[in-house]
């Protein structure tokens, strides 16, 4: 089978299946593909030069420090001088790198391999980690024993590197080992299968798609539209990458002379379809001869309990979805129907690349939402704790989908949010919702009682055996309205959203009536200028806006007369009805809307009378009174409001 060019309609295929289709690309793919190709260099997915010789450099030099690692501990085990001569260690690129979709700035996973007497524990993760804290390139070093995959994360001459280990079962580590045979695999301890079996499945993936040039674009767009969209994380429950390398070589099987564009179009069109918990496959699962397990899940349990089983085509044969849950599997499956129906508008002329990229409005989404903070006493300490809680809030999901029986759904943001004004302080957000079809208990009141959850969460966490002083976690439930501003770093003006729909863009709306308002108040005042305006003017319709305080102290109250800033100062109001850009201005304010009292307007009909909130209504009196709450900490309370409006309709009060 070749990978490059057209493939030939064979008797053989690659995959477990026929093809669905062999037809190459008409003149729309070429025109779309070349389009998405210029997208991608756009959105700067494609390093430069430069940073590509500097990682050329970089692997380089780490060839020649694990080379001499090796010498070094070949000598501490007591060998001769002609033995520590001929000491070798090797290491391999995967992931990302190794596929060929990393941008810049991507880390570059590496597998360091050595002989028998090399041991993680000591040799690995003490005396090269030591070698490495010595050298005045190597930066930001984390060694992480403990994980599944055991990694030490470092950065040298500035370039993120990821470095595994795996321990074969030989004296001398040969400079042309092949570790694709499944004979490397003999005796070796299961850590080290764990982590030969990243670089095994990248080269086998390489080897199962029949185009890898338009693997490579497919992966790359792919890649980009999960993170954009917040579906890119293994560990918060969503696919990491070789997850959707499987993917997108299952597609690229499927239609071996696609081309990117067309690729994108029906990968949502077959996973959108897609019946989970069907397994995907890029190649028959086989049994080995070494008796190491494999997914199966009619033999075991554990397996059948997968949500959405993506096969490693390696030996052993793995399932590498295992953290997605059911509430994650809803999130993808609508993200890739939204995909399909946008390919679909796409083809029809109604749609383009940029609205297939948008990014997801996670703090717009929902409602309800768990906010996880964390902090600790410096640097080092909060990357370690910061560590461990990203690798455990999966089972946060977990834990109350099972609490929940399935009723409340999670959605995991898959990023963390850094606060400015708290040192060493990272936070994370879940938004909740009701799973749909689930009724709503009448006469409202609490509808899931979590806490219980929660507090298990926050135990199973603190079990932290390197927790040090300092190192703590606090977990709360937050109102949509009543997310923090830190989570919009890149729009400090951002107003906080509330429920589905921003708050922005209902302040927008409102800053559009508010203009046609002032229009129409001009003309009334032009058509007859003998009438006063002092009356009108004097019932100016109010809008109060209560903030989120902070300490205690007043940040911002907005009324048709005053505008108040935090620093008490005010912005007296014009002499003259107010222009749409006094009003577009005045819109711009600093002041966030309610996060829990109601807006109240009154405007003026033409018959006289006003409208409270879209209704109605003769006013007879107003009185609105706000009162701060006091608070010790720099826990967020929001000012109490109490409105109390008397109004006469049709008589009654």
């Amino acid at each position: 089978m070749e990978n490059s060019g057209v493939v030939k309609r064979t008797n053989g295929h690659l995959g477990v299946t026929q093809p669905i289709s062999w037809s190459g690309p008409t003149e729309y793919d070429l025109i779309k593909t070349g389009e998405l190709e210029k997208y991608l260099e756009g959105a700067g997915l494609y390093e430069s030069r430069e940073e590509a010789v500097c990682r050329e450099e970089v692997l380089g030099k780490l060839d020649q420090i694990v080379k001499l690692w090796i010498k070094k501990v070949s000598k501490a085990n007591g060998f001769n001088e002609q033995f520590v001569q001929e000491a070798n260690a090797k290491i391999f690129t995967f992931g990302s790198y190794r596929l060929g979709v990393h941008g810049p700035g991507a880390d570059i996973d590496i597998l360091c391999v050595g002989p028998r007497y090399a041991t993680r524990e000591e040799d690995f993760f003490i005396q090269l980690h030591n070698m490495l804290f010595e050298m005045p390139e190597v930066t930001e070093l984390h060694p992480i024993p403990d994980a599944y995959v055991p990694v030490m994360k470092f950065k040298l001459n500035g370039v993120s590197i990821d470095l595994l280990y795996a321990k074969l079962p030989l004296w001398v580590i040969p400079e042309d080992l092949d570790i694709s045979h499944d004979s490397t695999l003999q005796n070796a301890d299961e850590q080290t299968i764990r982590s030969l079996n990243g670089s095994r499945v990248t080269d086998q993936i390489l080897r199962l798609v029949p185009n890898i040039h338009n693997f490579r674009t497919t992966l790359l767009c792919m890649r980009f539209w999960a993170k954009r969209r917040g579906v890119y994380s293994n560990v918060a429950g969503f696919l990491g990458g070789i997850n959707w390398a499987i993917l997108v070589a299952r597609i690229c099987q499927l239609y071996p002379n696609a081309k990117p564009s067309m690729l994108v179009s029906r990968f949502f069109r077959v996973y959108a379809q897609w019946r989970w918990p069907a397994p995907i496959l890029l190649c028959k699962i086989q049994e080995g001869t070494l008796g190491y397990p494999i997914w199966d899940p009619k033999r075991n349990f554990r397996d059948r309990l997968h949500q959405m089983p993506i096969i490693t085509p390696a030996y052993p044969c793995m399932n590498s979805s295992y953290n997605v849950s059911s509430s994650t599997l809803h999130v993808m499956m609508e993200e890739f129907q939204r995909g399909d129906q946008i390919s679909k508008a796409m083809e029809a002329g109604k749609a383009d690349w940029d609205r297939l990229f948008e990014p997801y409005p996670f703090f717009e989404a929902y409602k309800n939402y768990l906010e996880i903070d964390i902090t600790a006493e410096n640097d080092s300490d909060l990357r370690n704790w910061k560590g461990w809680v990203e690798s455990r809030l999966r089972t946060l999901t977990l834990k109350i989908e099972k609490h929940t029986f399935g009723m409340l759904q999670c959605h995991p943001c898959p990023r963390e949010f850094l606060d400015k004004s708290r040192p060493f302080h990272c936070c994370y957000f879940m938004g909740l919702q009701r799973k749909k079809g689930v009724p709503v208990p009448e006469g409202g009141g609490r509808q899931f009682d979590i806490r219980v959850t929660v507090e298990e969460f926050k135990h199973s966490v603190s079990m932290y055996t390197k927790r040090k002083p300092g190192m703590e976690i606090r977990v709360s439930h937050l109102k949509g309205r009543n997310v923090p501003s830190f989570v919009w770093p890149s729009c400090p003006s951002k107003v906080v959203s509330r429920g589905r729909t921003s708050v922005r863009v209902r302040a927008v709306k409102a800053v559009e009536a508010s203009a046609k308002m002032a229009d129409r108040f001009t003309d009334m005042q032009q058509l007859d200028e003998g009438t006063s305006t002092e009356s009108t003017r004097s019932k100016r319709r109010k809008i109060l806006y209560d903030r989120t305080e902070e300490n205690g102290t007043q940040e911002g109250i907005c009324s048709g007369s005053n505008i108040y800033i935090q620093d008490g100062g005010t912005i007296a109001p014009p002499s003259t009805p107010p222009t749409k850009e006094v009003i577009a201005n005045a819109a711009g304010c600093s002041v966030e809307p309610s996060h829990t009292g109601k807006t109240v307007s009154q405007v003026r009909t033409p018959s006289g009378s006003y409208t409270q909130n879209g209704g109605a209504e003769e006013l007879a009196d107003l009185s609105l009174v706000w009162a701060p709450v006091k608070t010790t900490n720099n826990q967020r309370r929001p000012l109490r409001v109490r409105l109390s409006t008397v109004f006469r309709s049709s008589g009654q009060t």
